[in-house]
Parts: structure tokens; sequence; C-alpha cells
């Protein structure tokens, strides 16, 4: 029996639906068109189109993976991310639209020559960032070697790899030198808050990306403790917050001894990032 394009996304709509998958006719439309090899967009274009048997085969195994709640992104490979496509893996967070505010506020800043991802997992804060100065040089270290095998993979396929320097290293324990810019999206879910986050976080994405355990401030306080001796004397330093951790990290900073530390929000209008300037 055919079966249509727009038949196979009610379908697939519907059966995510049932199994409690928000925005499922989203995630319904980005996995056929992965099977057919083709732009989401394309397929209102295509709606009375058949799709192949076999087609049909390989999209009824991306729903069975999504309705288990497996990421979209990780079961497609990849996500965009500032316009770029990046790898994504079960080893890596999931790029957060909201961490282009991160980006955004780093853009507004004059181009920085010598910068320091810490907790690079994908990449993207790095690679963007090379991306967008071409003569700055980054730095960018994750705890996970298969973090940072993902992020030298899209290093390689953004053609920032000879600028990109991606190590195995716990926060600053294998840098040298001072940067003048320190970006950072550190693990910062309390682990209070792990039990409430969907299944599609807590049950596909690396623990030790999401959380640092009890108050989900540890990251900045380790972070703060170092920053000054890796920061050059003008230096600018970006970290992405949890959106009712504004104040508390503000606190952590400043207690560290940096008077000009500030709040910024993202598109939602929720705090989202933290600015420190030495």
């Amino acid at each position: 029996m055919s079966v249509t394009v727009n038949e196979a996304l009610s379908t697939a709509a519907k059966w995510l639906t049932d199994a409690g998958i928000p925005a499922a006719d989203v995630d319904a439309r980005i996995l056929l068109a992965y099977a057919m090899e083709c732009e989401p967009s394309r397929l209102l274009l295509m709606g009375d189109d058949e799709v192949h048997p076999s087609t049909f085969r390989t999209f009824d195994d991306l729903l069975a993976k999504r309705e288990k709640f497996q990421p979209v992104s990780q079961i497609i490979g990849g996500r965009e991310f500032w316009g770029r496509w990046f790898n994504v893996t079960q080893d890596v967070l999931d790029p957060r639209p909201e961490t282009e505010s991160l980006i955004e506020k780093a853009l507004e800043s004059y181009p920085r020559q010598r910068v320091l991802d810490l907790g690079t997992g994908t990449g993207i804060l790095a690679i963007t960032l090379a991306s967008e100065w071409p003569e700055t040089r980054v730095i960018a270290v994750d705890i996970s070697s298969e973090a940072i095998a993902v992020a030298k993979t899209n290093a390689a396929a953004h053609d920032v790899a000879e600028r990109v320097n991606l190590i195995v290293s716990n926060w600053f324990d294998a840098v040298a030198g001072q940067f003048d810019l320190i970006v950072s999206n550190p693990p910062y879910i309390a682990a209070a808050e792990m039990s409430g986050l969907s299944p599609d976080v807590r049950n596909w994405e690396p623990f030790l990306a999401l959380t640092p355990g009890g108050d989900g401030l540890d990251s900045y306080r380790i972070i703060a403790g170092s920053l000054d001796k890796f920061l050059e004397s003008d230096g600018l330093a970006i970290f992405e917050i949890g959106h009712t951790q504004g104040a508390d990290v503000l606190k952590i900073f400043a207690n560290a001894g940096f008077a000009d530390v500030a709040v910024s929000q993202d598109l939602g209008g929720k705090d989202r990032v933290i600015t420190v300037k030495n």
C-alpha cells in the first residue's frame, strides 16, 4: 500500500504525540526529511508524493528511536547552531538555541586574539568564534576525550582545525598562558533538579555535561578561583548560566575579586549570560 508524504507525517505525528513527545509534528517533519534526504521545507511541496517503501521503513526506525525520547539531534547526527551544522552524539551536550546569547555577547566585543573555551563539548563556542574571527586562535578543553573527538570532527568540518587546539583537561589543569577572552557553558543544573528534566535530556545526554551536583554552582566556583591567573588584564570572560542563577553567580565572581561583573538576558528575557571584565 502506497503512503503519501502528508499521510506519513500525520501518522507519525499521532504516534509521537501518543508517546508523549512534545512538538511531535515538528519532529516528524525533520525525521521524514532526513529519511528522504531533503530539507524539511521541501516537504511542504511534496504532500501528495508517495514515500518509497524503503524510505518509509527508515522513517519508521527513526520514529521508534524518537518514541524512546532519544533527541532528534542524536538520531540525525547533528544540529544547527549560529547558522552552522555541528555533529552531535550521546557523548556531548545537545546545543541549545539560548547558548547563542553567549556568542552574541562575545561578538559585541572586538575580535579577540587568544580565546579559551572551558568544557567545549561539541565545540560550538570555540568553532563559532574562530569562524567569525578569522585571526583568532582558540584553546578548547573538555574532561571527556569522547567530547574532544566530536569537537575535532566539527572543527575540521568548518575549516578551523588549525586555529582551534582541542585538548583533554579538567578545567584549567592542562592550560597554560593568558587569554583575552574566556568562554564557557559549564554544567549548572542542580542535583535536585535532575529528576525534573525531560527524558530527552535526563536519559540521553552526558551526566557530567549537565550537572556538577549539589546546588549546580560548583563549576563557577572552580572557574572563579583561577580566572584571574588566566585572564589578561583587559580580558573578558563570558559564561552561560541557568536562568535562576544570576544573583548567585554574580556573587561568586564578586567574592573572587572581580568588580566588573554583569548579567544579561536571552531572547526570552531570562538571565542567561554572565560577563566578567578584568
